[in-house]
């Protein structure tokens, strides 16, 4: 347990981020689920406007070192990849 008052400042610091981290990750998962449940209803225009909604979420996620920079990079790209997929002819 802390002892002194710096070490106990450190752990209320350390609560208050651990909470808004996993507030900000549950919030992008849910976009990206979102996301992804409009490419597997075939729905375009749906995938569009929940991926113009996730990927700022993402982009900043991976900002504030919730997930690494390239973790994010990579799921907005793959995200977008397979919305643009979906006009394409299979």
């Amino acid at each position: 347990m802390a002892n002194t008052k710096s070490a106990k400042k450190a752990v209320r610091k350390i609560t208050t981020r651990t909470a808004v981290n996993k507030s900000r990750r549950s919030h992008m998962r849910t976009e990206i689920r979102r996301v992804e449940e409009a490419i597997a209803a075939g729905d375009q225009d749906k995938a569009f406007e929940a991926l113009g909604a996730a990927a700022p979420l993402i982009a900043r996620a991976a900002q504030k070192g919730i997930v690494h920079k390239n973790t994010g990079s990579r799921k907005i790209s793959r995200l977008t990849q397979r919305v643009k997929g979906m006009s394409a002819p299979a």
